[in-house]
């Protein structure tokens, strides 16, 4: 019995992981790929290069998708906190 009550946090846990992490890894990955390609085309092989981008990228994509990822996880704290009591019966 227990171990379906762990398994289903855990299940839950790496969800909100992933939706959480899903838009700032999606900006990184697609602006390194813009970037590569960029340095492809123009020859450019400084491996500093990307490094200025993708920390930008990543800034703007935390201040614009910041209240939707904080939404997820206090709903997910929220959730596991209301349980507490359900999980102490069993």
């Amino acid at each position: 019995m227990y171990e379906n009550v762990v398994l289903g946090i855990a299940h839950e846990a790496v969800l909100t992981v992933l939706l959480v992490s899903a838009p700032i890894l999606g900006a990184a990955l697609l602006t390194g790929l813009i970037i590569s390609i960029l340095q492809a085309t123009t020859q450019i092989q400084e491996m500093t290069l990307v490094f200025v981008p993708k920390i930008v990228i990543v800034l703007l994509v935390v201040i614009i998708f910041g209240p939707w990822m904080l939404n997820i996880l206090t709903t997910f704290t929220y959730n596991l906190f209301a349980a507490i009591p359900q999980m102490l019966a069993l």
